[in-house]
């Protein structure tokens, strides 16, 4: 079905929402060591709202006579305020139950609204309009009645319950943690093991170099396709969330439908591989992509690339199309991944090429960039969810947290190199993989119009990482034909997609791809599922004839070593 304008709605407001973190300002706040937390604190967008709504006395005025009216209603009973679809901090049967806690949340909803507005009719740039947006929303945030034992349901009805001792035990969490200088504990580690129940599919390592390692997969069927898949993780995160946990597998899933899989898995660099920059990154997927169509026996390889390995990759082929080698690559895969910068919460927006200097010397200084720095950061970008829901859930409830696999994964951090630190934040700066000639890999100057592959692209609506419309801007920058495809998800949900029955996941797409992202929009369809499936159907139509399995991994040249997962991803 043509989407609906409440779902355009929410699309949209996700898309806004998403432009406060791209990767960037990720990287540049982490180098700092500010964990985020800066900028959420902004003295001078304040003053520049306050200044814009002095300009217009009549907007202030209507904002705060339609705040004392909403606070009337709330008072009197009246008032219709209910929080957003998906806003899980007033879940409790209490919020609309008791009549004082359903006016407390009512007059907390009114207030924030307000501030929203106000913003918005203060005739800012977009610059320190998005700067007021951070700070107003993220002290919002912390203030919400649900944050605090005396006006929270839950925590109530638990210190009636054990007598206070949840109290105690949360102080008691409380204290240790502020001891470690580190945030509230997200996941309950006891239950994972990375290759036992993570990162679990059957393969060898068939590559081992100073910069990655190259697992190929055990086939799971006694026929596979010709051409080989090369999937490129993420730099800033290790590879096995697309291995995450049997069922829970885009490996797992791609090996039982008959693709040959093979993947990276980066090195965790410290100060003595500060010197890996984006050259070397790229020339290690050409690398890799080399091997694999050894083993293959095959020319032609695909490739799939996520987040930042996206634009690494993307960088590769651009060298690939300018040294005559098109040939090479059979097909580009892009998932989440912006390969546009253009107002996706660069630094242009919420910093200044000053202080991206001084994040890019204090990388250089240590040699990498921690990789508990940028957890932090991606801990604030979205506090709701990975910050004031544990103070909540391990504090104030006295709970331990869930024993969830992508919160496993997402604080087993790893560095970023210094060098490619350097080069990320140069190429956000500029924007310049997207202008032709502007960006050198390899020595080769790169145009992305002149990759003329076919291209999958998948973006998350609901992504505060990348946002949507700007992984959409890659079907106008790369030459051939484009499918791109929108899960109704997050940034990582999008790639832990796995379709069953009880899937309540969907996505959408179109025939054709029009300049703009909204008219895009306008015209996609939904369909109900994961996107793994159509994933899988596209891909096979790229990748031959079926044939024979191999009986071993590896080849006469690429001998299977070790066991998957390898050895760099248990590097700390």
């Amino acid at each position: 079905m043509v989407a609906t304008a409440t779902e355009d709605r929410h699309a949209t407001r996700g898309r806004r929402a998403a432009v406060s973190a791209a990767l960037d300002v990720m990287l540049t706040d982490a180098a700092l060591d500010h964990g985020g937390r800066s900028r959420f604190v902004q003295p001078s967008a304040a003053a520049k709202v306050v200044g814009g709504l002095a300009r217009h006395p009549d907007r202030l005025g209507r904002g705060l006579g339609g705040l004392a009216s909403e606070f009337a209603r709330v008072a009197a009973g009246r008032s219709e305020l209910v929080p957003p679809k998906g806003d899980r901090r007033f879940g409790d049967r209490g919020w609309q139950e008791n009549w004082l806690l359903r006016r407390v949340m009512q007059a907390y909803l009114a207030v924030g609204d307000t501030v929203d507005d106000l913003i918005s009719e203060a005739d800012l740039g977009w610059q320190a309009e998005r700067q007021a947006h951070l700070a107003a929303e993220n002290v919002l945030d912390a203030l919400s009645p649900t944050n605090f034992p005396w006006s929270n349901p839950a925590v109530l009805k638990e210190i009636v319950d054990t007598g206070g001792a949840n109290l105690i035990t949360g102080v008691r969490r409380f204290g240790r943690d502020i001891s470690h200088g580190r945030l509230p504990a997200t996941v309950d580690k006891s239950n994972f093991e990375v290759g036992v129940n993570l990162a679990a599919s059957p393969g060898s390592v068939v590559l081992h170099t100073d910069l990655f390692e190259l697992i190929q997969y055990q086939p799971q069927t006694k026929q596979v396709r010709e051409l080989p898949l090369l999937i490129v993780p993420p730099t800033i995160n290790k590879y096995y969330v697309l291995d995450l946990a049997p069922g829970r597998s885009l490996v797992e899933h791609l090996v039982a439908h008959g693709q040959q899989v093979f993947m990276i898995s980066w090195r965790n660099p410290d100060a003595a591989q500060s010197h890996f920059d984006l050259d070397a990154y790229a020339d290690a997927v050409l690398e890799a992509r080399a091997a694999v169509a050894e083993i293959a026996a095959q020319q032609a390889v695909h490739i799939a690339a996520a987040c930042s390995g996206g634009i690494i990759s993307a960088g590769a082929l651009g060298h690939l199309v300018g040294d005559r080698r098109r040939s090479d690559v059979s097909s580009l895969t892009l998932l989440v991944c912006a390969l546009d910068n253009a107002r996706a919460g660069t630094i242009a927006a919420l910093t200044t090429r000053q202080v991206a200097a001084a994040a890019v010397a204090e990388s250089a200084r240590k040699g990498y960039l921690d990789g508990s720095a940028l957890a932090g950061v991606f801990a604030w970008l979205r506090p709701n969810d990975l910050i004031w829901g544990y103070v909540v859930n391990n504090y104030l409830l006295g709970k331990d947290p869930p024993a969830f696999d992508i919160l496993y994964w997402n604080q087993d951090t790893v560095r970023v190199a210094a060098g490619l630190h350097r080069d990320f934040i140069g190429l956000a700066l500029d924007n310049s993989i997207t202008k032709p000639g502007a960006l050198t890999v390899l020595g080769t100057r790169v145009d992305l119009g002149a990759i003329d592959l076919d291209t999958y692209i998948v973006a998350g609506s609901n992504d505060h990482i990348v946002p949507w419309a700007n992984s959409y801007s890659s079907t106008q920058l790369l030459g051939g034909e484009s499918r791109f495809v929108l899960s109704t998800s997050g940034h990582i949900q999008a790639l832990v997609n796995p379709p069953g029955p009880e899937s309540r996941s969907s996505y959408r797409i179109a025939e054709g791809n029009p300049a703009d992202s909204d008219d895009w929009l306008a015209q996609a369809v939904q369909r109900k599922g994961s996107w793994w499936p159509d994933y899988v159907e596209w891909l096979q139509a790229r990748s031959g004839d079926l044939k024979p399995a191999a009986k071993r991994l590896g080849s006469r040249a690429h001998r299977a070593a070790a066991k998957a997962p390898g050895i760099y991803v248990h590097a700390g």
